[in-house]
């Protein structure tokens, strides 16, 4: 045995609920506290990195694992937990080459579902089908069309049923920037022109317009060749801007707005004012990773809004609250549209440390934060899920993952979006644990997207 001085603490993605599983199971008819809404009918999932072999060098460098529950008619009907199997998965070697491959990577990071298709998604790599049980298809390149990776964080508009999105890569062209309609056919691609080689997580999507983060969190080459699986770090020189393109136009018509250094993982939205302003709220980070992504590298990110007024070349910037928080959501209705209303987890420290301590509701107009304390438990990030197309911003449900420290298990958690700090509405009761994650999306049986089937699952499939 080491002595004891001689003991290295684990990273905190392999300690406590952020460990992963290594077991697939299904579990079927789960037990249910309250009960679940009659309007509920479809398939909530979450994917998150989960090591195959117990180590991964970073928290986003796990193999990924898809978490899901299908319900219907007021009934959990099961539960699912399936690694996306991925070449690295199956175990292809990994090389210094390979991390330029689109189809060499680990999908571990969000799911979309878009004109019949559920994908499993990561920034570097493809979009990964998978079926309705969570059973990997493969690669979708939209029929050869797609060259470069795809982001986690596409955006569907709910107007046209398009999916936008873009793929960064760490050679030229560095950003691209696609459009998928509402069939799932991809029918535009424009390189956008950007200086350098950045790590680009998230984008925003108005009305009217595309929005690019170009911030200093830079590829290091010299630091790749030494093997290192995450050669990023933070720019003094490389400066920071929005790059705005307009939908539908080249990139001759994109303008850059100057905005004061930061780094962003996640946008909540943004939109357009009735005179042309465009507003992003982001959780913002003032800096990240400077001298590289060490062990527990993680800064906190506040809550922020940026206002670009017309003809402006420089963002108003106005921090909406200082508490540190993350993974920012709205209802998905409102994509591209005004928004009153963002959800987000508080998180005590940094996301390094490990606690997410409550979920948070914005009332952007009243400047009201209401809170829901999560005391012995670990809560994951909250998707919104609304009963009918005319429903209010807060009307539905707010669904997630939460980890009870003194069981070790995990439950789907259902809450008023109303109310979210009152008695949750349902609280399905997970066999298992269901480690730390990131991002979740809510199937309905009947979706709402233009261009997709009218009945129930028949627009996915099975196996």
């Amino acid at each position: 045995m080491k002595p004891m001085q001689d003991r290295v603490e684990p990273p905190f993605w392999m300690q406590g609920n952020f460990a992963p599983v290594t077991e697939e199971i299904t579990a079927f008819d789960l037990p249910v506290d309250g009960a679940i809404p009659p309007e509920l009918s479809g398939l909530y999932i979450r994917n998150g990195a989960n090591p195959r072999h117990g180590q991964s060098s970073h928290w986003f460098l796990g193999d990924g694992m898809l978490h899901g529950i299908a319900i219907e008619g007021g009934k959990a009907q099961w539960y699912r937990n399936r690694y996306v199997r991925t070449p690295i998965y199956e175990g292809a070697p990994r090389t210094l080459l390979s991390g330029l491959d689109i189809r060499y990577a680990l999908s571990n990071t969000s799911v979309v579902a878009h004109a019949n298709r559920i994908m499993a998604l990561v920034e570097n790599a493809l979009p990964m089908e998978i079926s309705r049980e969570l059973e990997t298809r493969g690669f979708n390149d939209f029929g050869g069309r797609l060259a470069t990776s795809c982001t986690a964080h596409p955006k569907i508009c709910p107007v046209t049923g398009e999916m936008h999105f873009f793929g960064y890569r760490v050679v030229p062209p560095y950003l691209t920037y696609h459009v998928a309609d509402a069939a799932g056919a991809l029918v535009r691609s424009v390189e956008i022109p950007v200086k350098a080689a950045t790590m680009i997580h998230d984008f925003a999507l108005t009305a009217r317009h595309a929005i690019f983060m170009d911030l200093p969190v830079v590829f290091d080459m010299p630091t790749a060749m030494t093997g290192s699986t995450m050669p990023f770090h933070w720019s003094e020189s490389h400066g920071a801007r929005l790059g705005v393109l307009p939908r539908g136009s080249g990139a001759d018509t994109l303008r850059w707005i100057d905005i004061e250094p930061c780094y962003v993982y996640h946008v909540a939205n943004a939109f357009e004012e009735a005179n042309g302003a465009i507003v992003l709220d982001v959780a913002r980070y003032d800096e990240h990773w400077r001298g590289g992504p060490k062990r527990n590298a993680f800064d906190t990110a506040a809550l922020t809004r940026w206002r670009i007024p017309p003809g402006a070349t420089r963002a108003e910037e106005t921090c909406l609250d200082d508490r540190s928080v993350e993974f920012p959501r709205i209802d998905d209705r409102r994509t591209g549209l005004a928004h009153g209303i963002v959800y987000a987890l508080a998180t005590e420290g940094s996301l390094a440390d490990g606690v997410f301590t409550e979920l948070l509701k914005y009332d952007l107009k009243s400047g009201r934060a209401d809170r829901r304390p999560f005391d012995g438990e670990l809560p994951s990030e909250f998707t919104m899920v609304s009963p009918a197309e005319a429903a209010g911003e807060d009307e539905g449900w707010l669904m997630g993952y939460v980890y009870d420290r003194a069981s070790a298990r995990s439950d789907l958690v259902i809450l008023d979006a109303g109310d979210i700090g009152g008695k949750p509405v349902a609280r399905v009761r997970l066999p298992v644990r269901v480690p730390q994650g990131f991002h979740g999306t809510w199937i309905a049986s009947e979706p709402r997207q233009r261009g997709t089937a009218a009945s129930p699952w028949s627009w996915i499939g099975s196996n």
